[in-house]
């Protein structure tokens, strides 16, 4: 059985060992550096400041997943937007998590206020364009050659759903 929860500081190390996978495997992130405990603390403080949802998903008392919303952009007028994120741990794909996360997360966001929600997704990964499709979201920009991780160069689309349509 699955755990959808706020997410506490205390899992930060189980949330940078599950995003280090991808930092160091995939093109699905950008950062090319992996990333400590303590800087995941530190982008939990930044959500919490900025009153956006952090969620975990947990098997067993294990961390497996998460999903959070982020700010869209700085400028105030940009406070009903968020974009959203989803990772799953590796050892715990195709199991349902991303969808279990996003089902509590776009609940959450939508109560809050949110109007507009993005999701980036690096291509190709269809994996990732069918989970934010199957929760509405629809493709409205592709950015070619945006990104250059392990020698190739990486387009970037992005799918928006409005909530309060």
């Amino acid at each position: 059985m699955t755990l959808i929860r706020p997410v506490r500081h205390c899992d930060a190390e189980a949330l940078a060992l599950i995003y280090n996978y991808y930092i160091e495997h995939t093109v699905i992130t950008f950062e090319e550096v992996k990333v400590s405990a303590e800087e995941m603390e530190q982008r939990l403080k930044t959500a919490q400041t900025n009153e956006l949802p952090w969620l975990v998903a947990e098997q067993d008392l294990v961390v497996v997943g998460y999903a959070y919303a982020s700010k869209w952009k700085e400028r105030s007028a940009y406070r009903h937007s968020v974009e959203v994120t989803v990772y799953v741990a590796h050892t715990s794909s195709r199991q349902g998590i991303g969808r279990c996360l996003y089902n509590h997360l776009f609940k959450e966001l939508k109560a809050s206020g949110i109007n507009a929600v993005m999701g980036g997704i690096a291509l190709p990964n269809p994996a990732s364009i069918a989970l934010h499709e199957s929760f509405g979201l629809e493709k409205v920009a592709h950015f070619k050659q945006v990104g250059c991780k392990f020698g190739q160069w990486i387009d970037v689309a992005y799918w928006q759903k409005l909530l309060n349509n």
